[in-house]
């Protein structure tokens, strides 16, 4: 664990550490290499402040596959619903840590040391007396319940999401009633249909690799919508 968040750390860093080195012309014109993330997840967990509540107890995983999930428990509060989950898309530059959201939006980080630092909505460095780090923690991904949109393929002992805002495949935890509905929605020999549900991601170890995958457990509200697409 300790080795992928320093790899990444690293890879952020690296583009500022090339302008303390001599290159030659020819060697600056070469485009930077960044160090290969590890194959497993990195997690980083904190309390952000809060406007309404004692603090907000946020948990952000980062995968190689240039996804995130982020997972925010509002502590103190008398709300029955007090944890929510999102995720989305990263992506490094010289100095950030970019995060893209289902919705398109963004926030931004930077490392800080094997920390991570959350900036402002600009990319920007908050100035503020309160605490906005992540520190690194060994952790499962979160279990809270995110609406995903996709398009989902069943076929014989194999079904598949494709998810609509990341564009990323993942395979799907054998499900009965997904299955019947999808059935029943005209989805046949493995037919795509856009799928609408409430779950969350897992990791699953693949025995005959021994590599971790992840992959979608649908949780509720599933709904099927034949001849739609993601760009309908």
């Amino acid at each position: 664990m300790k080795k992928a968040i320093v790899a990444a750390v690293a890879a952020w860093a690296l583009v500022a550490l090339i302008g303390c080195n001599h290159r030659t012309d020819a060697e600056a014109l070469q485009p930077t290499q960044v160090a290969e993330l590890k194959p497993m997840q990195q997690s980083w967990r904190g309390v952000l402040p809060c406007a309404d509540c004692e603090g907000i107890e946020t948990s952000l995983f980062l995968e190689k596959d240039g996804t995130w999930v982020m997972n925010s428990h509002y502590l103190g509060t008398s709300q029955k619903n007090a944890s929510f989950a999102s995720y989305g898309t990263w992506a490094r530059t010289a100095d950030k840590l970019v995060l893209t959201d289902n919705q398109g939006e963004k926030s931004y980080f930077h490392a800080k040391g094997e920390a991570l630092e959350m900036l402002d909505r600009d990319g920007n460095p908050i100035t503020s007396q309160f605490n906005y780090t992540l520190e690194p923690v060994s952790a499962s991904l979160p279990v809270t319940p995110m609406a995903m949109r996709g398009m989902f393929s069943n076929k014989p002992g194999t079904a598949t999401f494709t998810d609509c805002a990341t564009g990323k495949k993942v395979a799907v935890s054998r499900n009965s009633q997904l299955e019947q509905d999808y059935a029943l929605a005209g989805g046949t020999e493995g037919r795509p249909l856009l799928l609408m549900v409430e779950g969350h991601f897992s990791l699953k170890t693949d025995p005959a690799t021994g590599v971790k995958e992840k992959i979608l457990m649908a949780d509720s509200k599933a709904k099927f919508v034949p001849g739609k697409g993601c760009d309908d």
